[in-house]
């Protein structure tokens, strides 16, 4: 099974990510034993971002990585253990690889849908040899 890294790559929707990983330095990091859980955007989350931001964050290699390690928790946290912690619309606090927390939650029928942020996940559990992808709908700033 690949990891998270490749994971990305093959999955073909994280070319903007994958780009970002490699100029923050961190696709060593990721391809480490881990085990880690990624929230990954999409192409398509990092285009709604303002204009210039993804080319200023590019630029600045620090802030890129605090923003991109805001995605990642250390540990595999499933989307089953997310509705755990969330069960009865109780928002989880996590702590990020970045250092600042993310607010989970989960709504809808069942509370089926989780949320991360302002951020909904759109495919889960997608597995890697060293942890788990969440795929989300928009980036995550950190605070």
């Amino acid at each position: 099974m690949p990891d998270i890294v490749d994971t990305a790559i093959s999955a073909g929707s994280f070319r903007t990510l994958v780009q970002a990983v490699q100029a923050a330095g961190l696709v060593e990091t990721l391809k480490g034993p881990g085990p880690f859980t990624v929230f990954a955007p999409t192409d398509e989350a990092f285009s709604r971002l303002p204009p210039g931001t993804v080319e200023g964050l590019l630029k600045d290699p620090a802030r890129l990585r605090s923003v991109l390690t805001y995605h990642v928790l250390s540990g595999q946290v499933s989307a089953a253990q997310v509705l755990q912690m969330t069960a009865g619309g109780k928002e989880a606090s996590v702590p990020t690889v970045q250092g600042s927390a993310l607010r989970l939650r989960s709504e809808g029928l069942l509370q089926k849908k989780v949320r991360v942020n302002g951020a909904t996940v759109v495919q889960a559990d997608i597995g890697a040899s060293n942890g788990v992808i969440h795929v989300l709908d928009a980036v995550v700033l950190p605070p």
